[in-house]
């Protein structure tokens, strides 16, 4: 299945959702709750079709054919 990625097409599995493409792009393992596994501040945020995909719905959000997916990630900064 193609969906494009901050503008650009990437391929995911059939039956993917937020949390695996997000596991995916940061290569980090994430529990149901949409928090990284191993504790740490993960520092991203989801859109899908220019709505907010809130944290706690990640895992039960699928991704379908053709969905456009925004991931801002968080930088310590000024």
């Amino acid at each position: 299945m193609n969906i494009t990625l901050n503008g650009n097409p990437l391929a995911v599995g059939a039956k993917a959702s937020v949390t695996s493409l997000v596991s995916q792009v940061t290569g980090r393992e994430l529990a149901s709750d949409g928090h990284a596994a191993d504790g740490r501040r993960l520092g991203v945020a989801i859109a899908r079709n220019s709505e907010v995909v809130p944290r706690s719905q990640w895992h039960s959000t699928a991704l379908a054919e053709g969905d456009a997916i925004e991931l801002v990630t968080a930088i310590q900064g000024g």
